[in-house]
């Protein structure tokens, strides 16, 4: 029942149209088809006169018809590449094949909201953003926020799910209309596409930020940025001669946009798939559907860390967790006076050895030593926990607080 009744909004819209209902249905099938999804869209399906119209063969009104933006949803269950990618991605007979045909118009293509895939692709940031920053949070209790926005990007971020959906076989056509296929993505390239922006704050002086590098503290990005910590695209308020605040669009945001639209296109496609499961099959699908797609990934977390001064926030760190001050020791070295020797250097605080560092000279030794610790203190994984989203299953036991370290150290 739910199946139907989801289904039946795809074509839900404005009544049809006086002039299609002349045309018999018997002689042009297909344009009957058209005009029905033309005035479904908004758009007037044919431009002729009442007198003129039965004159015409149904080539010529054809021809003269006005074409659409997209395929007509009713096309989605005769498309061999939509039903492969069904079973591809083994999805719910629940979701039908025209949601996911729905997911693969982005709004560049069909900018109508009930033919775009835009309402799905919210729904399913939402649940990507959810999921994989409670599963960070809890496994790495004590990352700092810069590497935690960058974590999220190597999970969830436009790059990730854009090869996602070239590896989920996806193919994208050379130009969106009525007459593709409808298994594949339609996007313009020469148009931005819509960006979700309900998780930020658009910044009024965005564009100066982006053209004269003005710094931005984490808890600004925290506070007003979206969820990867990154500037919200939009438009920046602009003060007239007058001295009244003017809106203009922010150029270089647009053009950002339109370099980035087929990895944006194929981002959006997988967040509404995404939606689509959540919609159709529930929250728990949802959640077993995005485990093994997005957060099952390997990601090398040490690889991001970048340390200015090592010695200096390790030293601060141990004075804030009430430890013995941090002692660099030589414990063993080879060829001192050869081309290329080699010293190993531990970092203790007291009896506890905090880190161990290789080098060709003392000092660099010193400084991966202290860089091996920091990676060690903030790596910190309890190992399997629960997440917040567990206690919203019905038999699921009572929550238990998560440990969350109280932050980076600020050097």
């Amino acid at each position: 029942m739910r199946r139907t009744r989801l289904a039946s909004q795809l074509l839900a819209g404005a009544p049809r149209a006086a002039r299609v209902s002349r045309i018999s249905s018997s002689t042009t099938p297909a344009l009957c088809t058209r005009g029905y999804a033309s005035a479904v869209s908004g758009r007037e399906p044919l431009s002729l006169d009442v007198e003129d119209e039965d004159a015409l063969s149904p080539k010529e009104l054809m021809r003269r018809s006005t074409s659409l933006p997209s395929p007509p949803p009713a096309r989605a269950k005769y498309s061999a590449k939509l039903a492969a990618l069904h079973a591809r991605l083994s999805l719910s007979p629940k979701i039908p094949v025209e949601t996911l045909a729905r997911a693969l118009i982005d709004p560049s293509a069909d900018a109508h909201p009930r033919f775009n895939n835009a309402n799905l692709a919210c729904i399913g940031a939402a649940l990507l953003n959810n999921h994989a920053s409670e599963f960070l949070i809890t496994k790495y209790p004590r990352l700092p926020m810069t590497i935690l926005f960058t974590a999220m990007k190597g999970y969830v971020g436009n790059p990730v799910l854009h090869q996602i959906a070239r590896a989920w076989g996806v193919e994208a056509t050379a130009s969106p209309g009525e007459e593709v296929d409808p298994g594949l993505l339609q996007f313009d390239i020469n148009k931005p596409t819509a960006m979700h922006t309900s998780w930020g704050y658009v910044r009024a002086e965005s564009a100066e930020i982006q053209r004269y590098k003005w710094r931005r503290g984490m808890s600004s990005r925290v506070m007003y940025d979206d969820a990867f910590g990154d500037l919200v695209p939009g438009q920046s308020s602009v003060s007239d001669k007058t001295g009244a605040l003017e809106m203009r669009n922010d150029k270089n945001s647009k053009e950002m946009l339109v370099k980035d639209m087929p990895t944006n296109a194929h981002a959006n496609f997988v967040r509404a798939v995404v939606g689509a499961v959540y919609l159709h099959c529930g929250r728990e699908a949802a959640k077993n559907f995005i485990k093994p797609h997005f957060l099952s990934r390997t990601l090398d977390l040490a690889s991001l860390f970048e340390f200015k001064i090592p010695t200096r926030e390790l030293a601060r760190l141990c004075a804030r967790e009430d430890f013995e001050l941090p002692v660099a020791r030589l414990e063993s070295e080879t060829g001192r006076l050869s081309r290329t020797p080699v010293f190993v250097v531990g970092i203790y605080s007291g009896r506890d050895k905090l880190g161990e560092g290789t080098g060709p000279d003392l000092d660099s030794a010193r400084k991966i030593a202290a860089m091996n610790a920091l990676k060690a203190w903030y790596l910190y994984s309890p190992g399997v926990v629960a997440v917040p989203s567990d206690t919203l299953a019905e038999d699921a036991a009572p929550w238990k607080p998560a440990y969350v370290d109280i932050g980076e150290v600020i050097s």
